[in-house]
């Protein structure tokens, strides 16, 4: 998927509002999700920097955590999907490590957080997914609103 086609995803997949019901419900749909496949992930959720819901299922760890905060400052700092601006990176011929000047210990570049948008308003917050590869965490999350919002 070129950077085009995520800009596209991530226009596509907007909120018409985000309650906190809807993360709950967002949430369980991950959750769902990942059980249908014997997954385990954790999950977090995001409204103006204020987490709404957190769980880590059986099988992940304190350092799920950790990943999936460094992923989801990604978001908070760029309004784009981790997975999206690692890729705008490496199409720069470079890594976000190397180039951004934010430090990689609080910021990773890795798929796994998508940003929440409300149409007509714009980025409120993120979903990440933590637990799998960066690629699948990536899926993850994506599968997970699109079923939400039954696209």
């Amino acid at each position: 998927m070129d950077l085009q086609q995520h800009e596209q995803l991530e226009s596509e997949l907007q909120f018409e509002h985000f309650t906190n019901e809807d993360a709950l419900n967002l949430d369980m749909t991950l959750i769902q999700y990942a059980k249908e496949n014997g997954k385990s992930i954790a999950i977090h959720i995001e409204r103006n920097r204020v987490p709404l819901f957190t769980h880590l299922m059986d099988g992940t760890s304190e350092e799920n955590v950790y990943w999936f905060y460094r992923k989801k400052r990604v978001v908070d700092h760029y309004n784009h999907s981790s997975h999206y601006i690692g890729k705008r990176f490496e199409e720069a011929g470079t890594t976000h490590d190397e180039s951004s000047l934010l430090s990689p210990a609080q910021y990773q570049a890795q798929g796994g957080s998508f940003p929440i948008q409300v149409e007509g308003i714009g980025v409120i917050g993120s979903v990440t997914v933590s637990g799998l590869t960066p690629q699948l965490d990536h899926d993850y999350v994506v599968e997970g609103i699109k079923r939400f919002l039954n696209k």
